[in-house]
């Protein structure tokens, strides 16, 4: 699978889109969310892109979390 994310300063203020499109990452997790489907956001929001870039959202922002450090919310309020 190609990177089909990309984040670019000039391009939405740095946050990450699907390459060529000023669609950011952010709303199409906001939109999976909601309940729509990838062919729904294809065929009613954004006929541009592809079901193969929405699984790139997804794996992009599965990727951020992967390999983070989490402090369980009861130990941080503790500090």
């Amino acid at each position: 699978m190609d990177n089909r994310i990309e984040a670019n300063p000039d391009i939405c203020h740095g946050q990450p889109c699907i390459k060529g499109t000023r669609i950011m990452v952010y709303i199409i997790i906001e939109l999976l969310e909601s309940g729509l489907t990838p062919d729904d956001i294809v065929k009613d929001y954004y006929p541009q892109i592809t079901k193969d870039d929405i699984k790139q959202c997804l794996h992009y922002a599965a990727s951020l979390i992967k390999d983070q450090e989490y402090i369980p919310f009861e130990e941080a309020t503790q500090h």
